[in-house]
Order: C-alpha cells, then sequence, then structure tokens
C-alpha cells in the first residue's frame, strides 16, 4: 500500500516530566513527517514538557493532574480529526517517513487492524514488542524453550518480532501503534481502570474480542529509548505492579483459568532463564527479582486507587 498524505496521520503521545524525550520525537517528527499533525497530552508536568510540545508546533492538552496513560491516550484521540492516529511514546524517534506507508495499509479495505512497527533499540537491536496471546501454545512453549535460541520458524513463532515479514500477533506493546482513528475510538482506545502498565495488553485482549486483528509491520520502523519517566517514578522495573496488573487483564479478558495458567508460565519462564544464566555463569538478579515479584503478587490482591 503506497503512503498516504502526511495530513491523514495524527500522532498522539501522553507526557509527563518528559520534556527531553519529547524534544527528541518532535524534531524527528518534524524532520521526516512535516505536517503531520502531533498531539501532546500532558500529566501535572513539573518540567518543560508543555512549553516544549508548544515551542515546536505540537498541540498540547495540559491537564491539572497525573490521570494515568490510558485516560490521558484516550484525552488525546477524542481530538484527532486525521483518518489514521499513531499512538506513540514520548520517548520514540522517527527514524524515516515508513508511519505514512502503514498508515496506508491501515486504510486498506478490509477488516480494521491495529499495526505495530518494528521497535529499535539504540544499538539497532530488535525490542520484543509483539507477542503471542497469553496462554496460547506459542506463549506456552517459550516458556521452555528461550526464543532467541530457537531456529527458523520455531523462532518466529515464539518471537514474532524477528520476523522480516508482516505477521498476525496476540498483542503489541503500546509504545507504538497505528490504526484507524475510528478504530481506536471505537474501542477506547485504552481502559481508563488502569492506571499504568497492562493497557497494551488489554487493548489487544479486547481488540480480538471485537474482531481487530493486531499484525507486526515490520516495514515500518521507530526506535524506542524506553522507560524514561518509569525508571524515575518507581526507582527502576516495577515488576510486582506488572505482574499484578498482567494477572488483572487476563483474568478480566481471558478468565481466571487462563491468568492462572499465564502465572505459571511466567514463573517457569523466570526460573528458566535463571538456571540456564547460572549454568553460563552469567548474572540473573533481574529475573530473580521478576520471580520474587510474580509470587509477591500472586499472594496479595490487587489495590485498586
Amino acid at each position: 500500500m503506497p503512503p498516504v498524505a502526511r495530513d491523514s496521520l495524527a500522532l498522539v503521545t501522553v507526557t509527563h516530566n518528559s520534556a527531553t524525550e519529547l524534544a527528541a520525537m518532535l524534531r524527528s517528527a518534524q524532520r521526516h513527517l512535516p505536517g503531520t499533525r502531533v498531539i501532546v497530552v500532558d500529566c501535572a508536568s513539573t518540567d518543560e514538557s508543555v512549553a516544549c510540545a508548544r515551542r515546536h508546533g505540537a498541540v498540547s492538552i495540559a491537564l491539572d493532574q497525573n490521570v494515568g496513560f490510558g485516560r490521558a491516550c484516550n484525552r488525546g484521540l477524542a481530538e484527532v480529526t486525521e483518518p489514521v492516529t499513531a499512538l506513540v511514546n514520548p520517548d520514540v524517534e522517527l527514524l524515516d517517513a515508513s508511519l505514512l506507508a502503514i498508515a496506508g495499509e491501515a486504510l486498506r479495505t478490509g477488516p480494521p487492524r491495529l499495526l505495530a512497527p518494528l521497535v529499535l533499540n539504540d544499538d539497532g537491536t530488535r525490542q520484543d514488542t509483539v507477542h503471542p496471546v497469553p496462554g496460547s501454545a506459542g506463549d506456552l512453549l517459550r516458556s521452555v524453550i528461550p526464543p532467541t535460541l530457537a531456529p527458523g520458524r520455531l523462532g518466529v513463532a515464539l518471537a514474532p518480532w524477528r520476523s522480516a515479514e508482516p505477521r498476525r500477533v496476540g498483542w503489541a506493546v503500546g509504545c507504538a501503534i497505528v490504526a484507524r482513528t475510528q478504530t481506536l475510538q471505537a474501542l477506547g482506545p485504552f481502559d481508563e481502570r488502569i492506571f499504568m502498565f497492562g493497557e497494551d495488553l488489554d487493548l489487544g485482549l479486547n481488540a480480538a474480542q471485537h474482531g481487530v486483528q493486531t499484525w507486526f509491520w515490520p516495514a515500518a520502523r521507530v526506535v524506542h529509548h524506553q522507560s524514561h519517566s518509569t525508571e524515575a517514578a518507581f526507582g527502576g522495573e516495577p515488576f510486582e505492579l506488572l505482574a499484578r496488573t498482567r494477572h488483572e487483564v487476563i483474568a478480566r479478558r481471558l478468565g481466571v483459568g487462563r491468568a492462572t495458567l499465564d502465572d505459571a508460565a511466567q514463573a517457569l519462564t523466570f526460573a528458566t532463564r535463571i538456571a540456564a544464566k547460572r549454568v553460563l555463569s552469567r548474572d540473573a538478579e533481574r529475573e530473580r527479582r521478576q520471580l520474587q515479584a510474580l509470587m509477591r503478587a500472586r499472594r496479595e490482591p490487587v489495590q485498586r486507587g
């Protein structure tokens, strides 16, 4: 599908003390997608996020409190009049104009889809931003087989972000998702009961229940610098909150039995990685913390704000 006109696409991002990252994202949008409208929803930042958005000509919506990622993103989407929307984190940078091509694909005749571009780390390696459905055969198999070690088709099935071709997936990480605006608006897109983490998993499962498939589309690409705000807010990776929210989302969308199965698969994944790293004399502290957090999360109920 050929690229669409730049004024057919809008970018929506949510900020909270994200001025430095936002400036880089906006500069990349101006460089590669001049004329494309960017909508910035700021969640009560105390830094220069709002001023940065205005300085770069973005539409700025300044909220007086931190309402959470999903609710803020929904607020920004309500302002979109363009036929296609790209939901992007402020710590994403565009490498080229390939989002226009994926926007054209989103508008192609046929059932609506959520499209996830290839997401790269700073060093050019791929991020694991697309995944099988929790509890599916592919998801369970990778609990015992490290996806990066699996060859050929099996490796791509376990780690779909490795694919060189478009591929249907269960869900995509919310750092970069492109779809028809009306599709996203019909889906929510995000459940506003979730303050942070799990919104993207919930979106993928909710979309599937409404007949909207999620596809990995590696012809489009962005760089994601990762966790700029959560590192500061949580002092590192919030493994326990991640585990709790994941369990709650899967239980609500797929049932308690599937959520329990997913917990077991997650625990097996972390245990397998710990054992493998021990054999290789590598540090497994991150996996130990993930496993401990999962065990704590399963013993205690989810606390709602």
